[in-house]
């Protein structure tokens, strides 16, 4: 590859500074690619620029113009479509032989819609939703669930490693949205069962902390009890995955399993109690703010 392609190859775009995007686009710039990012409030876009000695566009057009791979990390299927379509968007500015990454959690229906208007322009595509939260994010260590063709997977992949512990591709189009469905899914369940546990122990006189330091030696163990158990003993949920997130991801997997025949009976009973979350002002409590619930 010559120099003058190599380069190319290197410039990358980044569309939604959020919690997880924001360092994201940072640990791209630091590992040696070009970015250029856009974000919805034009001072995030700038904050970013200077922090990492990169570049901000004032649209996603401008900001896609020259990149070989567009990632985009935004809030739900109408914010990617906000972005993705019209005169100054990512479409509109990208070019012939790129490849469009939807990180966005989002349903699997849009993600084969992207793909199909990509296509018309000669762009490749992957959904790639992604699992580990902010402090994945912070740390480079995300799960990326990706589906898609194996080609586009191929120019993606050294970038994606970037930010990531794990990056697989699991089928066509809208197979990474599906899996991120299924971590979802597990996670509702997971979570509730950690916050009945917690108040039973409490509730029950024993030392929860010294309890679970015993049993997550066993079976019981998850990456739940390991992170979350103290935290949720202390009443502390100002960190993590917002519930209002996980109740947009939850209803996401709720419609998809009533399309193709799975029954969730738990997952829809989890989120109804995080529906109660939400009533109790914990919109943006992180999800083992099950536990709050019980204790009112």
């Amino acid at each position: 590859m010559s120099n003058n392609a190599n380069e190319q190859s290197k410039r990358v775009a980044f569309i939604g500074l959020g919690v997880m995007g924001y360092p994201m686009a940072g640990f791209l710039q630091q590992k040696g690619y070009q970015v250029t990012v856009y974000n919805r409030t034009t001072a995030k876009a700038k904050q970013w620029a200077t922090e990492y000695n990169g570049a901000w566009a004032e649209t996603p057009a401008m900001a896609v113009k020259e990149a070989a791979l567009v990632f985009m990390c935004v809030g739900n299927d109408n914010d990617v479509r906000s972005v993705v379509y019209g005169e100054q968007s990512v479409l509109a500015g990208m070019q012939t032989g790129s490849v469009l990454i939807d990180h966005t959690t989002a349903s699997a229906e849009l993600a084969r819609e992207l793909a199909a208007a990509a296509k018309q322009q000669g762009i490749g595509f992957l959904d790639a939703p992604v699992s580990g939260g902010q402090a994945g994010a912070e740390k480079g260590i995300l799960t990326v669930m990706i589906g898609g063709e194996d080609a586009d997977m191929a120019k993606a992949e050294p970038a994606i490693q970037c930010y990531a512990r794990c990056a697989k591709l699991l089928g066509p189009v809208g197979s990474g949205q599906l899996a991120k469905m299924v971590n979802q899914i597990c996670i509702a369940g997971v979570v509730q069962g950690l916050a009945e546990g917690l108040n039973f122990a409490q509730n029950a006189g024993l030392d929860a902390a010294a309890v679970v330091e015993v049993i997550s030696q066993g079976a019981a163990q998850s990456w739940q009890m390991q992170n979350r158990s103290l935290t949720m003993l202390k009443g502390e949920y100002d960190f993590g995955f917002a519930v209002d997130w996980m109740r947009k991801d939850l209803g996401i997997a709720l419609t998809e399993a009533r399309n193709n025949g799975s029954h969730l009976p738990l997952t829809a009973l989890v989120d109804q109690f995080y529906s109660e979350v939400q009533q109790m002002g914990g919109n943006r409590w992180d999800t083992s703010s099950l536990l709050a619930r019980l204790k009112r």
